[in-house]
């Protein structure tokens, strides 16, 4: 009878000099949870003649962080796949957890993200990681969905020790502004719940400007990271000016970015 499969933390890798940057995120953030590090390459299928030499690549990444990190349980995967098909694909198979991927390839990835049934935490990738995760900015709305943004927060709460800053939105219509009221109760008992350090604010716009309104604090106050919602629905003038989620990781410089797809159930991390 097989063994169970390990969750694993998976980083999206292009085999050039800023895959030290997402592995030093992926060792950091595989540390803080406990889980295996996966390195990913999803290589071209046109350059599959090329594959034995990804391998050996990817096999010197591995050889380095088992030496300089021996606990730390190292996997990789070497793969041709359409983008889309491959948070499923890694989810289902290889037990994903969360996938570190840089923002340089956000318009690659948005792609993945979009059909990804775990978080998708963007960095960026030419520079030396200044953050341990301890303190987090966390956008609420009005989406029931809020709940699965809540619930990884937590997860750092309780791993990490994480500090959650909540910001609120501010509505003004009186259906809209009970819900989020309803979102900000469900998220303060669980924090409660783990006794987790949790901060809660009103923010000054409403649910469709909180998550920038948000990631401005963060980035003024220099507060680790940010965790956002995604886009509920595309719509066709997403398609042609592009989805919130992505001008936000855009305009958010070095602050790394946790974003959750509400489209998609999430998978749960394990203790």
């Amino acid at each position: 009878m097989p063994g169970k499969k390990e969750q694993k933390i998976v980083v999206f890798l292009s085999l050039t000099p800023s895959d030290k940057n997402l592995i030093l995120h992926g060792v950091k953030i595989a540390s803080i949870f406990s889980k295996e590090l996966c390195l990913c390459y999803n290589y071209p299928q046109k350059q599959k003649k090329d594959k034995n030499k990804f391998k050996e690549k990817l096999a010197i990444y591995t050889h380095q962080i088992k030496k300089e990190i021996p606990g730390l349980k190292v996997s990789t995967l070497l793969f041709s796949e359409c983008w889309k098909n491959v948070p499923a694909m890694l989810a289902d198979d290889y037990e994903a957890v969360l996938i570190i991927a840089p923002k340089s390839g956000l318009k690659k990835y948005a792609k993945a993200l979009a059909e990804s049934p775990n978080p998708f935490l963007f960095v960026e990738g030419e520079h030396k990681p200044t953050t341990d995760y301890k303190t987090m900015v966390l956008p609420i709305d009005l989406r029931k969905e809020n709940s699965d943004s809540a619930l990884w927060a937590s997860y750092f709460g309780r791993f990490n020790h994480t500090q959650i800053v909540v910001v609120a939105a501010n509505d003004k219509n009186q259906e809209n502004k009970k819900q989020v009221a309803k979102n900000v109760m469900l998220a303060k008992k669980l924090f409660q719940k783990f006794n987790l350090q949790h901060r809660i604010f009103k923010g000054d716009r409403n649910s469709l400007g909180i998550a920038s309104e948000a990631t401005e604090l963060a980035m003024s106050t220099k507060l680790d990271f940010i965790c956002i919602l995604g886009s509920s629905a595309i719509t066709p003038l997403d398609l042609i000016v592009g989805l919130p989620e992505k001008k936000l990781i855009r305009r958010s410089g070095e602050l790394p970015v946790l974003a959750i797809n509400p489209r998609k159930d999430n998978y749960i991390l394990c203790d």
